[in-house]
């Protein structure tokens, strides 16, 4: 699953980024900020209609993402959705 289809406030693992063919610097961006496996996430809360901006938790740090980065963050949760 990926981490804009997630519920809000339920914590979740990264378990990897998957960027397009060609968006390697994307996934850098994204891996420098803290999206590495493992990784403790949460989705704080959800824009305008349920898309972007999302605001997320990594690790310590709070961060906001747009929706087409949000669903490049592979994670597994620990319930089910």
């Amino acid at each position: 699953m990926f981490l804009d289809q997630v519920d809000i406030n339920w914590p979740c693992r990264v378990s990897g980024v998957s960027t397009p063919q060609g968006a390697s610097q994307i996934k850098g961006q994204l891996e420098d900020i803290g999206f590495l496996p493992g990784e403790q996430v949460t989705l704080l809360r959800k824009g305008l209609l349920g898309r972007g901006p999302y605001m997320v938790r990594v690790g310590a740090s709070t961060f906001a993402l747009r929706q087409s980065e949000a669903c490049m963050i592979e994670v597994e949760c620990e319930h089910n959705v």
